[in-house]
């Protein structure tokens, strides 16, 4: 190994994004392994490559004992001191012993060993790379499918977009390009596997902070969020700032924010609703755009309330397939009972008239006085 070697090295490292360090280490480390399997020894060993030169040196290390019980990794402090006299036991001595042929040698059996530590070091970096951006949206392109399994190249690695991560309604092929979130990350054996979303309501969340930058420098927070990928999402925000319209934010002039990421998501109905710290202000906005009269919280039940709209919106409100009711629960965090106005005071001035009893009819006179 020489000069070109070290080249190599750092052709490498701006290659692969390894550092020449981690390299140099894991080529060190083969080289150690190297040297035991073609000289049939057990001694401890070091190797040191040469940075400038690419010049390979192996040396023997032993360690100075005052009484020596094995030869082949321990040397005597008496042995120690005639080598030089500083030794003390406890330090250890190191003896060069590089073969003549150990390049060409060693060049050979440690090319499987360097090739996989590198894979190794790679693996590793990608999935330190992966983990801290877990939570975030990445732009990828859809290289292969396989059984309906999306396979999504989004940079240093391949993430996999499953069937139930996958909007209903959205097709996908080769060469795509998705806004992808990035929802797990894992090591396995063939490295790290990036999973990854496109129903996730944090896909949602994430192209708001990208596209608002209210929500992004945290004038505008968004408290809550449903979705029920490729049909509807709802959101509620908030703001500490009076001056601030935290919906009008999210909106934007003319609908200009919403609507790009309503492009984005192919469609998907957006309800952005202002968040209340007052549970029955909150719930009333959450059923938006349903038109609330009455919210009764439950004091005996926790987190749950009774809505009474009007008859002509209860539809509205419970929405098709109680998906309204549905996603209002879920962001107000809420469990929501809707009734409409009939069904509610109705039933409450029935109970009104039982509990208050039938008027007493007049007792039957004991005679009738008759006209004449």
């Amino acid at each position: 190994m020489n000069k070109e070697f070290i080249q190599a090295i750092e052709d490498l490292e701006k290659e692969k994004h390894i550092s020449k360090d981690i390299l140099l280490d894991a080529i060190e480390s083969a080289l150690v392994s190297a040297y035991k399997k073609n000289y049939g020894t057990s001694q401890n060993v070091r190797v040191d490559i040469d940075q400038e030169t690419g010049d390979i040196n192996v040396y023997m290390r032993m360690d100075v004992v005052d009484e020596v019980e094995d030869d082949l990794t321990q040397i005597s402090l008496e042995e120690a001191k005639e080598i030089d006299s500083r030794y003390e036991a406890g330090d250890i001595v190191e003896y060069q012993v590089t073969p003549r042929d150990f390049g060409r040698i060693a060049a050979q059996t440690a090319k499987q060993v360097v090739v996989q530590r590198i894979r190794e070091a790679e693996r590793g970096m990608i999935f330190d790379d992966f983990i801290t951006r877990q939570g975030e949206i990445v732009t990828g392109t859809v290289q292969r499918i396989s059984n309906e399994t999306l396979f999504v190249n989004v940079g240093r690695t391949e993430g996999i977009l499953s069937v139930n991560e996958q909007v209903p309604g959205e097709h996908y092929n080769v060469n795509d390009r998705l806004k992808v979130y990035i929802m797990d990350v894992k090591k396995t054996n063939k490295g790290p596997q990036v999973f990854l979303s496109r129903s996730h309501p944090g896909l949602v969340k994430r192209l708001f902070e990208l596209e608002v930058p209210e929500i992004e420098d945290g004038t505008v927070e968004i408290r809550g969020i449903a979705r029920e990928a490729g049909s509807r999402t709802k959101m509620a925000v908030y703001t500490e700032f009076e001056n601030v319209d935290p919906v009008g934010a999210c909106v934007g002039t003319r609908g200009a924010r919403v609507q790009a990421i309503v492009d984005e998501l192919h469609g998907e109905k957006i309800d952005i609703i202002p968040w209340s710290e007052d549970p029955e202000q909150l719930i009333a906005n959450v059923l938006s755009p349903a038109k609330v009269e009455k919210v009764i919280i439950d004091e005996e039940e926790e987190k749950m309330a009774t809505v009474v709209v009007p008859d002509y919106q209860l539809s509205l409100a419970i929405g098709k397939e109680g998906q309204n009711v549905r996603l209002a629960a879920r962001v107000s965090g809420w469990k929501i009972d809707i009734k409409s106005h009939s069904q509610y005071f109705g039933a409450e001035e029935f109970t009104e008239a039982e509990e208050g009893g039938r008027e007493e009819e007049p007792e039957s006179p004991d005679f009738v006085e008759l006209e004449d």
